[in-house]
């Protein structure tokens, strides 16, 4: 991985400053684009739904979640 990429985000009409590894950040545009949605609404999104206290891990952890989610719904039972 490379290293840690800072971001200014707006969430809920507040401007927040995200630091995430630039492969986290392709993983959000990409789910992004899936979902049809921008970034900045995926973010609020997860952000609404997190149970951590530090977006970044939730960010990380809501990645995580959609690729293993994604390979398992590809593996055939």
């Amino acid at each position: 991985m490379s290293g840690i990429s800072k971001r200014s985000i707006v969430i809920a009409g507040h401007s927040t400053s995200v630091s995430l590894e630039p492969e986290f950040w392709d993983g959000l545009k990409a789910i992004s684009a899936k979902r049809r949605t921008s970034l900045a609404a995926l973010v609020a999104d997860i952000d609404s739904k997190r149970t951590s206290a530090n977006l970044s891990s939730a960010l990380r952890l809501a990645v995580l979640a959609f690729y293993r989610d994604e390979q398992t719904a590809s593996d055939p039972a």
